[in-house]
Formats: C-alpha cells, structure tokens, sequence
C-alpha cells in the first residue's frame, strides 16, 4: 500500500481526487487530505509518504512554498502539482527548482489522472528500490554501519524520528511548522 497525501484548500476539489482515485486504485493507496500547507507539514512529520499532490493556489501558504518544505522534510516523496492555471513559468520553476514529478490542470480527465499517478507510484516504487540498493552496497563495502542502516529504514517509516535536536538541558527541540 502507498500512502498519498491530497492538499486543496477546496473540499470539493478533495472529494473529487479521493473518489478518482479510489474508484481506480482501490486499496492500493492509503488517501489522507489537508486543506493547506501548514497541516499537511505537521502531517509529514506523522506519516511517511509516498506521493504527495498539493494545488498551485493556496491561501497562507501556496502549492510551491509548501512542495519545497515538504521535499526538506521527505526528500524522498514523490511531489506533483494540480493547478487551475496552466502558467508555463510556475510549471517550469515547479519542476525544475522543487522537483515536481508531474504539473496537472484543473479540471482533470480521470484517465489522464490515473496514467499520472501510475507513473508516480512507480516513480516511488523505484526511488525506493534505487535506495535500497545503494544502502545495501554501502553496507556491504563497509561505509555504511548496521546502526546506520537502521536509522535509514527508520527514518522512512516515520519521518524526522531520527532528526532530533537536543537542548543544553537534554530536552528535544521540536521543529517549527511555519
């Protein structure tokens, strides 16, 4: 199962992902929904996931600001972008700059919907695979301890678990959403 993140300001717009994408994937993935960045950050530090699509225009914090967040915070998501304005210059600077695997228009096809998000789950899929291997090879060469390996395999159940910092008293310092 692949965890998904939907983050639209509009309910509608959440609703209409969830049941297209739940009528051609069924339980293949595991939905949740934000309605704005700010959650859907306190989110990531929850949940790992593997795809997150989030809208271009949003209130307090915009599709943009909160994928290049959301990528410092899981590096390894696979991030797409849904717009009712297909601006080429935002198009170009979300992939380019943040990393965006796809930048999907308002409104959608559900067949397109499903291709692009086939495509993503594979992406995924091999981004983890690719991980994998590398982590292997590493510890197999010696530069990569068994504690290492595991702080890894932790780290991608439950994001930011092994990033703590510390105060001089030895308390945990917890991250700002903002």
């Amino acid at each position: 199962m692949h965890n998904v993140l939907l983050v639209d300001d509009e309910t509608a717009i959440l609703n209409a992902l969830q049941r297209a994408l739940r009528l051609q994937f069924g339980k293949q993935l595991r939905l949740d929904t934000s309605p704005g960045g700010a959650q859907a950050l306190a989110m990531g530090l929850e949940r790992r996931y593997d795809i997150v699509i989030s809208d271009l225009r949003m209130p307090g914090m915009d599709g943009l600001d909160f994928l290049c967040r959301f990528a410092k915070l899981q590096p390894h998501s696979t991030r797409m972008m849904l717009t009712g304005s297909a601006d080429f210059g935002t198009a170009q600077r979300a992939v380019n700059e943040i990393g965006v695997f796809r930048y999907l228009t308002k409104p959608w096809q559900e067949d397109d919907l499903g291709q692009h998000m086939r495509a993503a789950l594979a992406h995924a899929d091999s981004l983890r695979s690719q991980r994998d291997a590398a982590d292997a090879w590493a510890s197999s060469q010696g530069q990569l301890s068994p504690q290492a390996l595991e702080l890894r395999r932790l780290e991608a159940l439950e994001p930011g678990l092994t990033l703590v910092e510390w105060d001089t008293d030895g308390a945990v310092i917890m991250p700002s959403l903002d």
